[in-house]
């Protein structure tokens, strides 16, 4: 059985030219969490259409409406491993500058 995963993303990020927030990248929705991008599960649907039907939907809402063009719909097959190798962590870099007020 298939499955469709609807996302929005809200763009935060720097990554376009000259630091400006990129929405799109060859005509697919840019995405880049660790800039600040946030995305949203919207719901999980039987169908393209359905997924298709609540993006008009959403449109319609505050924040939605504001990225209009940056719902991406995921298909999955139900009861089969996406993510099948591990993962290491990536921390974020070391402040050159302490915050004001702590020791330096």
């Amino acid at each position: 059985m298939k499955l469709y995963l609807l996302w929005h993303v809200g763009h935060q990020n720097a990554a376009g030219a000259e630091g400006t927030t990129l929405h799109m990248d060859d005509g697919t929705v840019f995405i880049d969490e660790q800039d600040g991008d946030d995305a949203k599960l919207l719901g999980v649907y039987s169908s393209p259409a359905k997924a298709e039907e609540r993006i008009r939907r959403a449109r319609l809402l505050p924040g939605f409406a504001a990225e209009p063009e940056c719902f991406v719909v995921d298909d999955y097959i139900l009861d089969e491993d996406e993510w099948t190798d591990g993962f290491e962590r990536v921390f974020p870099s070391v402040r050159a500058t302490p915050p004001p007020g702590s020791p330096s």
